[in-house]
């Protein structure tokens, strides 16, 4: 009896402090706050069986006191929980999507409780209450619902569950961005002092042709050579003539003397007929000051072919080495921080301030930010990995820094040594993901969808716990969020962002996934182009490789080019190579497990692929992108693939020359979910058995400029949720047959600027929430219809069509209607 009170008592008042906790959670804005308010209604069930037991002055039978016991744990663990949930920072997205899920986990075994052992053994032995508890045991496929709708609303941009994360964190970066442009950390005297030498090098020595800026990585030279090239004195003397291009290890030389040929004399055809003269002195008819800035040079034989020497340009070059005076005329070297810039700078990523805190140990940030040695890329990173972290883990990281060699310029294995701390601390599978990000090319743009997929595909998680893993690394300055250019409002999908990276945490990532010998990688990479594979590759052929994930990055390959190589255990193969033709390798035979393929060619033509028999029988493959080739004619046996859900095409050559009369896409692609096409501008229709794949539900056809028209059996994809047919100025008219889609949600049919009308019974998409409509100058009428749109969330369109929408706003009371800002900008042509 005593123990039985005792537990009584303790599961009353575990349960009060929890109630609390709970509704304390339940008035902020954060992702437990629905698993909390079921949580409060269940406990609320549970408290008065527990006064009746508490008070009864029944002693339980064994059995029975167990079961109580293990609801008494059950509430400390969620009063654990509770106290996690309100000390989270609510930025760190993945830790609340964790602590989310463990609280539903939570409410889950506690109903259990009460329809199971609590109902049937408790309540009938001591007091025989009945409690009904039927509708509350469907939790797990509520929340399941409630996730699948967060990620919808992240693919499509509306709501502020879901949708909001990635906003937020490009928002959120951003302002960070312009918060530190704005603070004395980016203007240190320091900073002055080289900002003010590379000037005068630019501005007041006619005589040089050619100035660099260098120092090791992450020391903040590129940072310095932007500010540079929007300084106002600098904007000035050269106008519109300053041009930043990066170089990287892997340049396309050819492509880079295109861009500043035709930078410099505004003539991109003439190009070829001025190669022979490029480092001779061309005859201008006047001269133009221009200044080209070429960031990240590792080649002295690059950069030699590079230098455009004419009247009036000057160019500016950024790299970790000091290339000789005869190529270089002068060289400022970067200057790491001082004291106080470091300690400004390191504040700002850790605190979100520019000065240590009050009531912090000032001494041991002290301690922290002198062993990041005045290295901007180490405070900013080691800095955010130490943020809303308690003392002891600051001790921790001081210990694990001190414990480095000094660094310099001969030490940068000891720079990522010390870089590596800022992974350590990740959970596992966010630092397996952040590894990942070692597998494409230096200064090249990631799609966002590229690496969800693959994360998802590797890592067997969902998409929404992916998309909380690229906030929390981008919350942690481990990646960088770019919003495309031309995705000028806030409501953008996450379909227009990329991730870019540091080369230093590139270098990082490489470094960490090579520490196993080549066999037993787990991804098995190539940090820079080459024109073969790797000798090492080579030398351990005879035995089968264990990677994962397999990233290849060469020129033009043959046949001839490739060895046998076994991969019994890769799951995702990245190819990324620069060519007109490209021989894929018949090892991907050998790929029995292979998930996701990439093939990306960065030259400036599609690339016509050849050993296309090695699409024959790829079983297991669930996701495909291609970038730049001309899509290939598949062999006529190739075996169905059962599992593909995504195909994208981006840039690619669809010949209309294939004879496609054969081609049946359902039986081909039985469970394809999601098809984007990607200026894709030779694609004049689409093929008719698409509207035959039954399971679709996306279909994205954007900047597609010769496309005329839709299938007039569209309206036969049933499940299609998202149609975006944006930026396809020849399609003047959409089929009647849409109009069928009764499961649509999201329609973009932007930059459409010669569709003339908007189908007459678009009412019967009762599912639709939003719209986008801007830049549709020809839609002057809504058809009358519109009225019965009355899930319709968001509308984004010009103001000329505004004002009708906003005559909706009576019968569709939660329409947000957007009016859509011009955008000019046209930097993204540049990628």
């Amino acid at each position: 009896m005593p123990d039985m009170a005792v537990t009584d008592f303790f599961v009353g008042e575990i349960a009060t402090e929890l109630l609390k906790m709970l509704f304390t959670i339940s008035r902020k804005a954060c992702m437990s706050k629905p698993a909390a308010e079921h949580l409060i209604e269940t406990i609320h069930q549970l408290l008065p069986i527990i006064q009746e037991i508490k008070y009864s002055g029944v002693e339980l039978p064994e059995t029975r006191q167990h079961q109580l016991d293990t609801v008494s744990e059950s509430l400390r663990s969620g009063r654990e929980l509770a106290e996690k949930v309100l000390k989270s920072s609510r930025w760190n997205v993945y830790k609340n999507l964790q602590l989310c899920k463990k609280m539903e986990k939570l409410d889950k075994n506690i109903s259990r409780f009460l329809k199971g052992p609590m109902q049937a053994h408790v309540l009938a032995d001591v007091h025989h209450l009945r409690f009904e508890t039927a509708e509350r045991f469907d939790r797990i496929d509520h929340s399941n619902r409630r996730l699948e709708k967060q990620l919808g609303a992240m693919k499509i941009g509306t709501g502020c569950e879901g949708g909001g994360w990635l906003e937020a964190a490009v928002k959120r970066g951003e302002e960070d961005h312009e918060m530190f442009e704005a603070s004395s950390v980016s203007m240190g005297v320091g900073f002055q002092v080289g900002k003010r030498k590379v000037k005068e090098m630019l501005l007041e020595r006619d005589d040089y042709a050619a100035v660099g800026i260098s120092g090791m990585g992450g020391s903040g030279k590129t940072t310095l050579a932007k500010e540079i090239s929007k300084d106002d004195q600098i904007k000035s003397f050269y106008g519109n003539n300053i041009f930043f291009l990066t170089v990287s290890q892997s340049p396309n030389v050819e492509a880079l003397k295109q861009k500043i040929w035709g930078s410099v004399s505004g003539d991109v055809n003439g190009f070829n007929d001025v190669i022979p003269q490029w480092n001779l002195k061309y005859n201008f008819k006047s001269v133009v000051r221009n200044l080209i800035i070429l960031d990240d040079v590792w080649s002295l034989s690059v950069l030699e072919q590079l230098i455009l020497r004419v009247p009036g340009c000057k160019t500016l070059v950024v790299s970790r080495f000091k290339f000789p005076p005869s190529i270089i005329n002068c060289t400022y070297e970067q200057e790491l921080l001082r004291q106080d810039e470091a300690i400004s700078l390191f504040c700002f990523s850790a605190f979100r301030q520019t000065s240590i805190p009050f009531g912090t140990n000032e001494k041991l940030v002290k301690q922290v930010v002198e062993e990041c040695k005045g290295l901007p890329l180490a405070l900013k990173v080691i800095g955010a990995s130490l943020r809303d972290q308690p003392e002891m883990f600051w001790t921790s990281a001081k210990n694990r820094l001190s414990r480095g060699q000094p660094i310099c310029d001969s030490h940068e294995i000891q720079l990522l040594e010390r870089m590596k701390l800022s992974i350590d601390y990740l959970s596992s599978k966010v630092r397996e993901c952040f590894m990942d990000l070692g597998c494409f090319p230096e200064d090249k743009k990631i799609p966002l969808d590229v690496l969800i997929n693959i994360w998802v595909e590797l890592h067997d998680i969902d998409e929404a716990e992916a998309f909380a893993i690229v906030v929390e690394l981008s919350d942690k300055n481990l990646l960088h969020l770019v919003k495309d250019e031309r995705a000028g409002d806030m409501y953008s999908s996450y379909f227009e962002i990329s991730v870019s990276q540091h080369d230093l945490l590139r270098d990082l990532a490489i470094y960490l996934s090579n520490r196993n010998s080549t066999n037993q990688r787990k991804r098995l990479l190539m940090p820079r182009r080459e024109q073969t594979l790797p000798k090492d590759w080579e030398r351990n052929m005879d035995q089968p490789f264990d990677a994962q994930v397999v990233s290849i990055h060469t020129g033009e390959m043959t046949e001839m080019d490739w060895f046998n190589m076994e991969f019994p255990k890769a799951e995702v193969l990245i190819i990324n190579f620069s060519s007109s033709e490209y021989a894929l390798p018949h090892f991907i035979e050998n790929m029995p497990k292979l998930r996701a393929l990439v093939i990306i060619n960065y030259s400036s033509s599609s690339a016509v692929l050849h050993n296309t028999s090695v699409f024959s029988n790829l079983a297991n493959l669930t996701s495909l992108w291609f970038e730049k080739v001309s899509v290939p004619q598949l062999p006529s046996a190739t075996t169905p693939f059962k599992k593909l859900r995504k195909i994208s095409l981006v840039l690619c050559k669809i010949s209309p020359s294939h004879d496609q009369s054969s081609l049946d896409m359902p039986h081909l692609f039985p469970r394809l979910e999601e098809l984007t096409m990607d200026h894709c501008i030779d694609l004049i229709e689409l093929h008719p058995s698409i509207c035959c794949i039954k399971k679709l539900k996306s279909l994205s056809i954007t900047n597609c400029d010769s496309l005329t028209k839709l299938p007039l059996d569209i309206g036969n994809l049933k499940f299609l949720q998202i149609l975006r047919i944006n930026a396809c100025p020849n399609l003047d008219k959409l089929p009647q047959g849409i109009c069928e889609l009764t499961q649509l949600k999201y329609i973009d049919i932007s930059q459409c600027i010669n569709l003339r009308t908007l189908p007459q019974e678009i009412g019967k998409w009762i599912c639709l929430e939003k719209i986008d409509m801007r830049e549709c100058p020809q839609i002057k009428v809504l058809p009358k219809s519109a009225v019965s749109l009355r899930s319709l969330l968001r509308v984004i369109c010009d103001e000329e069509i505004s004002v009708q929408w906003e005559k909706l706003l009576k019968v569709i009371p939660n329409l947000y209607v957007q009016i859509a800002e011009e955008c000019f900008n046209l930097d993204w042509l540049a990628e």
